[in-house]
């Protein structure tokens, strides 16, 4: 892994979607999931813990969801209503026991519209919200379930939770060592036989540095590593190494902030930033592996859109918008940015934002970098641009999941998902977007919601609203032993289907 540490096997897991793929959606699983079985179709939203689940139609405040009978957390207890309704609260609910601000600083912005969870029966479970949300089944596949039992047998402890975690996933955690390594085992009591792994085990290594997570793969101590350095692919494939890569739901941004003050208020700056950026070079640097980005979404994405303003590379029309707004190569516009030297999803961060700082050097935009560790970054991305250890910094570079409209566009830039409620770290307000996410959520027809979707998102690019760099391709550096892995159009992987050679 990319991290810098073990992800907390808590059940709503930190180190950004590198610790969901690895511990969140092997040891745990959540109420609905994500058909990762193809390399070559969408991947679509499938029944998990939950079989079936629907909007009341006289009352779209409700949900009801009905639950996978005989499943077994991984400690023997049962998994049930109950279950699910004190994971909830174990996030939602600050004055219950089982309450934990690790797992609700994860997962509480991803269900900002989740109102209540009441059991009807055992296998019953009843969600209100509090606004109608046609997208509510893309943010219940976030809340993983722990097992309560185990939490209560361990001294209702959530650090004595770590070491002997239980959840209902295809793998058992065996063996948890912070900052060193996590041993995970089948799960042969799995509910779903075909999705039994056929691995005996997987061991999970932090290594933050590219050059010795290479190292320990060209050495034998591991058999996959996740973003292998752009130098060092061809050097691996020589050596008989296989690199696997996708496309997948993805975008590498800068994220501004709105603040009273920003620089980024000013339209000109941010297109001008938009349209500084070498993307070619910085595929060419990556070694081919990223897709430019000109917005939120790729250009192929039914929610692309006809927007107006094109993102491309226009360095004499970037430096034409800095001079009408007062700024030059010779008097340079100061900011500072946030970024990360790793984490998931990040692609090669170091590399492309040095890249990005000559570029904008170039048109008259001097940048210093506030570099952070992964954990860090993301905390202050939750935290919002306004808070004190945000220390002056207008932009933030986290790369961001784009699956559904929620995580793709509306939790970014809603305004009434500024912190604490949400995630929209540049504090940004606009009416009119706001309307059309209002007109998303309420619209449960797949067309008319994927038009306004289009709508959205033009209005994103229109106003440039982020830096928007690159697409990522999902690089993976394997031993030619591992066999049967599928790479899907996803940030999320099933390691299920892997044998070794």
């Amino acid at each position: 892994m990319t991290t810098s540490d073990i992800p907390l096997p808590n059940g709503q897991t930190d180190q950004g979607s590198e610790g969901m793929r690895f511990m969140g959606y092997t040891v745990f699983e959540a109420l609905i999931g994500f058909d990762l079985s193809s390399s070559t179709k969408p991947v679509t939203l499938i029944p998990a813990l939950a079989t079936e689940w629907a909007v009341d139609p006289k009352d779209k405040l409700r949900w009801v969801f009905k639950l996978r009978p005989g499943v077994k957390f991984h400690d023997g207890s049962a998994f049930n209503a109950q279950a699910v309704v004190w994971n909830y609260e174990k996030i939602l609910n600050d004055k219950a026991e089982q309450y934990d601000p690790k797992q609700a600083a994860q997962g509480r912005g991803r269900i900002p519209t989740v109102k209540g969870v009441k059991a009807i029966d055992d296998l019953t479970v009843e969600f209100t919200t509090t606004e109608v949300d046609a997208l509510l089944p893309y943010k219940i596949l976030w809340v993983v379930m722990s097992s309560p039992v185990q939490w209560n047998a361990v001294g209702k402890s959530w650090d004595a939770f770590l070491p002997k975690a239980s959840g209902t996933g295809p793998w058992k955690l065996q063996t948890y060592t912070p900052r060193e390594r996590a041993v995970l085992v089948k799960n042969t009591g799995y509910w779903d036989a075909k999705r039994v792994p056929k691995l005996d085990s997987m061991v999970l290594l932090p290594v933050p540095d590219a050059s010795a997570r290479v190292a320990a793969l060209r050495s034998g101590q591991v058999d996959w590593i996740e973003t292998p350095p752009p130098d060092g692919i061809d050097s691996l494939k020589a050596a008989g190494f296989n690199i696997v890569s996708n496309v997948y739901p993805h975008v590498w941004p800068w994220h501004f902030s709105r603040v009273e003050g920003s620089p980024w208020n000013d339209i000109r700056i941010r297109k001008a930033a938009n349209l500084a950026i070498d993307r070619e070079g910085m595929k060419a640097l990556l070694g081919g592996m990223m897709a430019p980005a000109k917005g939120m979404v790729p250009t192929t994405s039914a929610w692309f859109g006809k927007p107006g303003f094109d993102v491309k590379y226009d360095v004499a029309a970037a430096k034409a918008l800095m001079a009408q707004a007062g700024y030059s190569k010779e008097k340079p516009l100061k900011i500072k940015s946030i970024i990360s030297p790793n984490g998931g999803g990040q692609m090669q961060p170091m590399l492309m934002n040095e890249l990005i700082q000559q570029n904008l050097a170039e048109i008259g935009i001097q940048v210093e970098f506030d570099v952070r560790d992964w954990n860090a970054l993301l905390a202050n991305w939750r935290a919002g641009a306004k808070d004190p250890g945000t220390k002056g910094a207008t932009t933030t570079n986290s790369s961001y999941f784009s699956q559904d409209p929620f995580t793709a566009l509306i939790r970014h830039v809603d305004s009434g998902l500024m912190p604490p409620k949400g995630t929209n770290w540049g504090y940004y307000s606009d009416p009119e977007l706001d309307k059309i996410f209002d007109a998303i959520r309420t619209e449960f027809n797949p067309a008319a919601q994927t038009a306004l979707v289009a709508k959205a998102h033009e209005r994103f690019v229109n106003e440039a609203l982020f830096l928007f760099v690159a697409h990522d391709v999902a690089p993976r550096a394997m031993s030619k032993k591992v066999k049967g892995f599928v790479p899907p159009f996803n940030w999320y992987v099933d390691f299920s289907p892997i044998s070794m050679e």
